[in-house]
């Protein structure tokens, strides 16, 4: 079995950030979305992945994954010129797919448990899809399944005004070689691409098995701030452990979960957690609260902040109150006057902003 993961498309509902990095390279509790992905198809025994990527931020995707090293397994990169669709990221990795099975999981998607089970059950059951499904509050904005007796899908309904279900689409597929006969029978969808859902509803018409797997746990699509955000505090809360490898003075304070990694400094502040702090991050006279994640080499003075990601090279000095922010690498914000405001940013790489 392979793995394909997209790590393609443009990333525009979290630009400005996404003008200048990958939106799968935004990190949730200091580690890229990316990485998290590697760590399930690791884990689930695959060890030859195709990484699709696109002209614009494909290089970034490289540095980061190299040769799939780390991971243990051995690395494809795939050039989607534009993006058309995930069936249409399918068909442009039949070269590398060949025959084989396969995990589809996208870049930007995080799972509260990885794929291995089900690509166990995959095997077994020897179906030619199994499509991960969450109850979700709104199915109408989503991908909606309807189920047949024994968990098999009858149908899919592409964002339905009544959705037959609350089932949604998530992010992760195992599909059998049966499912580039089904994309070659589909057309481009409305807004031009080649829809998964449309080409494994045509595995459905064309008598195929399709299965589908229940999420018990949770499932964040960061593609947006504020889910970027609940994807930061769900995983700091789950996976922080106490750990105080930088250098703490004797003012300051530190309650609860908090990762000060090695070379970071904090001097006269409290740190709430469950935090994270970055390697050369320098924090002094500030509260750092809880659900934040700072990164490398970042700088905060006299500020009180919550509930943020501050990404690499980042500096925030004097600001009152900052909470439900993202911070883009290198990006300044300070304040000129003393007024007592909360402020909620989401601020790209490179930027400053004085309020």
């Amino acid at each position: 079995m392979k793995a394909l993961i997209l790590s393609g498309g443009r990333g525009t509902r979290l630009r400005p950030l996404t003008h200048t990095m990958a939106k799968q390279l935004v990190p949730v509790a200091g580690k890229p979305i990316l990485g998290y992905v590697l760590d399930h198809i690791a884990d689930a025994g695959i060890r030859n992945v195709g990484v699709i990527i696109s002209p614009e931020t494909g290089q970034e995707i490289k540095d980061y994954l190299g040769t799939g090293r780390r991971w243990g397994v051995r690395i494809t990169y795939i050039l989607q010129e534009e993006p058309l669709g995930l069936a249409h990221a399918v068909k442009t990795a039949q070269d590398f797919l060949g025959a084989d099975d396969f995990v589809m999981y996208l870049g930007d998607n995080l799972l509260s448990y990885g794929v291995k089970q089900a690509v166990r059950r995959f095997r077994k059951e020897r179906a030619e899809a199994l499509i991960f499904l969450k109850e979700v509050d709104e199915p109408q904005r989503f991908g909606v399944a309807e189920l047949g007796p024994g968990g098999d899908i009858r149908r899919l309904i592409e964002k339905p005004s009544s959705p037959p279900s609350n089932l949604a689409l998530v992010g992760v597929y195992i599909l059998s070689e049966r499912i580039h006969e089904a994309i070659s029978r589909i057309k481009p969808s409305r807004r031009g691409e080649l829809e998964i859902t449309d080409a494994i509803q045509e595995l459905i018409e064309m008598g195929c098995t399709v299965k589908s797997e229940i999420l018990e746990g949770w499932w964040l699509d960061t593609g947006k701030k504020d889910d970027l955000l609940q994807a930061n505090t769900i995983v700091l809360d789950e996976y922080i452990k106490r750990s105080v490898a930088g250098r703490i003075d004797g003012k300051t304070q530190v309650v609860g979960r908090v990762d000060v990694t090695s070379g970071a400094v904090v001097r006269r502040s409290i740190i709430r957690g469950p935090v994270r702090i970055g390697r050369k991050s320098l924090i002094e006279d500030s509260f750092i609260g809880p659900y934040t994640s700072i990164g490398d080499g970042v700088t905060i003075r006299d500020s009180v902040i919550e509930h943020s990601v501050i990404l690499n090279g980042a500096s925030i000095e004097g600001i009152e109150r900052l909470e439900d922010s993202l911070i883009g690498r290198g990006a300044r914000v300070s304040r000129n006057d003393q007024r007592h405001k909360a402020l909620r940013l989401m601020v790209g790489d490179d930027s400053t902003v004085e309020v």
